[in-house]
């Protein structure tokens, strides 16, 4: 996977990694650094695998890996990370090798993967099943203190 391993290597992409990794670094909620983005790429996959779904295995990954890279945006400047990773993606996407066609359907995907809707992209749905999936709220030892409303927490592990 030629692209995957260009936004993997690419400079903007590794800087706001380790910038999320570095700022939370105390954070005692889901962390969003690489282990997370591949958790989401793996479960976005298989839900297009198992569903049959139209989609390239690059494209899903691609929208995986990038779905956050703006969290340290939101954390520094106030920026919604969903706006602020679908910027960074809209850069790198391009310079990895993805026509515009796909380009466009993952930064849309990025900018919804927050709230699910029918409406949406079977990318879009995917990512954001996958997000919430790679959670593993039922193992939380802080979970008493997690804002996230009850529906959207991953209490098995099963789908």
């Amino acid at each position: 996977m030629k692209r995957i391993e260009a936004i993997l290597q690419d400079v903007r992409f590794q800087k706001s990694l380790l910038r999320i990794e570095q700022l939370e670094q105390q954070r005692i909620f889901c962390r969003h650094g690489l282990e997370h983005l591949l958790d989401v790429a793996r479960i976005a996959w298989i839900l297009t695998m198992e569903g049959q779904l139209p989609l390239d295995k690059e494209i899903v990954y691609g929208a995986a890996l990038l779905h956050d890279i703006g969290r340290d945006r939101q954390y520094e400047e106030q920026i919604p990370h969903h706006q602020a990773s679908a910027g960074l993606a809209a850069e790198i996407l391009p310079e990895a090798g993805y026509n515009l066609a796909e380009t466009t359907l993952i930064i849309d995907a990025i900018a919804q993967h927050g709230k699910p809707n029918s409406e949406q992209s079977s990318l879009a749905q995917v990512l954001y099943q996958a997000d919430k999936l790679s959670r593993n709220c039922f193992r939380c030892t802080v979970q008493d203190q997690c804002k996230w409303p009850e529906e959207k927490r991953n209490r098995t592990i099963l789908w």
